[in-house]
């Protein structure tokens, strides 16, 4: 792929609800598959108020997150070490592999988060209370 461009409308909505293996029961569109991205993985979630992305950490990923629409608590950080952030529309967060983070919609009308994540690999979420910080202090300095 040399370039793409999609409209929103056009990149189909994945009920995650009737996906058994795959909380949290969202609605999820995988824009990066549309765009038929190698190297990024690129979603947009959708969220009614109080659905969340519960705390979890990834392997490899590192994640970039903009809320688009509504407003958001954030749970990031190393555990027991953890922050807590409120944030509107506009805002950005970032978690690198193997830093927990999670989200949850406070706006009453629901909001939308982009996720870009990379490398775009298979990475489910790791229980972030099982990471030693030598572990995760390997793998930040091994980004930098």
């Amino acid at each position: 792929m040399e370039y793409a461009v999609t409209a929103t409308d056009e990149v189909p909505v994945t009920d995650l609800s009737e996906v058994e293996e795959i909380p949290p029961d969202l609605d999820m569109q995988a824009v990066g598959e549309v765009l038929g991205c190698h190297n990024l993985s690129v979603n947009l979630w959708h969220f009614e108020e109080d659905e969340e992305i519960q705390y979890h950490a990834h392997a490899e990923q590192e994640e970039l997150f903009y809320a688009l629409d509504g407003s958001f608590s954030l749970k990031l950080g190393r555990s027991g070490e953890e922050e807590y952030r409120d944030v509107e529309a506009g805002a950005f967060w970032v978690a690198a592999p193997l830093v927990g983070h999670g989200h949850r919609c406070t706006s009453e009308g629901g909001g939308a988060v982009l996720a870009i994540g990379a490398p775009n690999v298979p990475d489910p979420g790791l229980d972030p209370h099982t990471l030693s910080d030598e572990e995760i202090d390997e793998t930040i300095a091994d980004l930098e």
